[in-house]
């Protein structure tokens, strides 16, 4: 599983486009998996015959792990191709034939040629062989361990095996164990080399505390994967008098979860509202759909609210910031890369457009068009969502009034768009039907006062009011 974004841990399998006993080529998209972040195809670097997939879909899995092996000498097998097996197994492969698969399942003490990863990830020499370390088991008394585990699971009490003065954990498993306040000591281990999985943390869980239930952030060994998870996962059928329905948490909807509520406790968030008549806005909307400069582009509002935000950060250039809390310090961004919230099938995401203030408004319609309809299809990139400033949501897609946002981490502001309706409104002296909307815009009150924020929210409504400003301002 190699790492498709920076500072992802795990990944969820979502389909196999192959099986064992498939002949693949270099560069063939063998499966898709679903990070924290967004869905993405992952390709295979070799040419040969799929000997092994080593997790059925709907497995999450750690980076590093190896999900698949492919046998590049086909002529040399000696056995039928195996099916997908449950993530839990020996870290020894049961056949002769792996030696000439594309991946081992324990690395050889002696150093080994070309590892195989995943085409544009890079080529590593890595190994999770630990070298020993005080207190570890010999290579004699493991098969006793082992065995010990094996009695362990089958229901029968062993002794433990001899404590080390740190346990062995990947740091998925270790932060896993931190959020459910399991102690890794007193946890026993049964992947390769004595090292903790994540079935061992929830067995933990389970046998401390059996009538909590276990947290669903991660599946259960023994739960079936779901037939089609490419969408997000949605309920299951209602048995006749059923009081509740749970839903695992995983994939994008468990990472929104975690940012946002990060975001919301470590940010002093401020909210200021403002309603507007945005009637000369919404004409001008409808001239541009016919302007032959805009032809095949996407032109709706949020277009012109995206572009009222950017001139009013080029007129409150503070407002584009972020908190450095390591370094106490609050750094200027020269550039904006603007985020736009979208509702997803599987769940919200914030991909953002880099650059957005270096751009024409034709070139600012193509590049909103292109993030939607990548959003929609599922195909958002996690470069996409990395590096955003500010961010624009439109919750009046749902006829939504308004709300208070919450900021996406490490951005300093964050601008709701509301319902747009016709409304009585005093205009030149009289009440007329006017179209009128609602702003509100969150902002980060460590780097953001309420005069900076005030002066970016009247701004906003200001271009929206009389978008003639665009040009007059710009």
């Amino acid at each position: 599983m190699p790492d498709v974004g920076e500072g992802l841990t795990e990944a969820e399998i979502l389909k196999w486009y192959v099986q064992p006993g498939d002949t693949v080529t270099d560069g063939q998209v063998v499966c898709e998996v679903e990070t924290a972040k967004a869905a993405v195809e992952l390709p295979i670097p070799y040419d040969g015959v799929v000997h092994e997939l080593r997790f059925p879909e709907g497995t999450t899995v750690d980076v590093g792990e190896v999900i698949i092996s492919v046998n590049v000498a086909p002529g040399a097998a000696a056995e039928q191709p195996q099916t997908a097996q449950p993530a839990v197994e020996e870290p020894a492969a049961k056949d002769a034939a792996a030696a000439t698969t594309a991946a081992a399942a324990e690395p050889a003490d002696e150093p080994t040629g070309r590892q195989p990863v995943l085409v544009g990830y890079g080529v590593a020499e890595t190994s999770t062989k630990r070298r020993p370390r005080k207190g570890a088991q010999a290579p004699a008394q493991q098969p006793a361990a082992r065995a010990a585990v094996q009695g362990e699971l089958n229901g029968h009490h062993a002794a433990a095996a001899p404590a080390a003065p740190r346990p062995l954990a990947k740091p998925p498993v270790r932060k896993l164990a931190k959020d459910l306040g399991v102690d890794l000591a007193t946890v026993t281990p049964t992947g390769p080399d004595g090292i903790i999985t994540r079935e061992d943390v929830h067995a933990a869980v389970s046998l401390a505390a059996a009538s909590v239930a276990a947290p669903a952030a991660v599946p259960v060994p023994q739960q079936a994967p779901q037939a089609e998870p490419v969408q997000a996962p949605a309920p299951a059928p209602v048995a006749a008098g059923a009081r509740e329905t749970r839903v695992p948490v995983k994939g994008v909807r468990k990472a929104t979860a975690q940012a946002m509520v990060g975001s919301a406790f470590t940010a002093p968030h401020v909210t200021e509202f403002v309603t507007v008549d945005v009637t000369r806005t919404m004409r001008l909307v409808e001239e541009l759909k016919s302007d032959k400069d805009m032809a095949g582009l996407r032109v709706n509002p949020l277009l012109l609210v995206a572009k009222a935000l950017l001139v009013a950060i080029r007129r409150n250039p503070e407002i584009n910031a972020s908190w450095d809390e390591a370094a106490q310090e609050i750094v200027l961004k020269h550039y904006v890369n603007l985020g736009i919230a979208a509702a997803t099938p599987r769940g919200l995401i914030v991909p953002n457009i880099k650059d957005a203030h270096d751009k024409t408004l034709p070139e600012l319609a193509a590049a909103l068009g292109e993030l939607v309809s990548t959003a929609r299809e599922g195909k958002t990139t996690p470069a996409a969502m990395q590096g955003g400033t500010v961010t624009i949501t439109n919750v009046g897609v749902f006829g939504v009034d308004t709300g208070t946002p919450i900021l996406n981490p490490g951005e300093s502001a964050i601008l709701a768009v509301g319902a747009i309706k016709l409304q009585p409104w005093v205009h030149k002296g009289k009440v007329k039907p006017r179209q009128v909307t609602t702003l509100a815009l969150s902002f980060d009150h460590r780097l953001v006062d309420g005069e900076l924020g005030s002066k970016v929210l009247a701004d906003v409504a200001a271009v929206l009011e009389q978008p003639k400003r665009l040009i007059t301002w710009a």
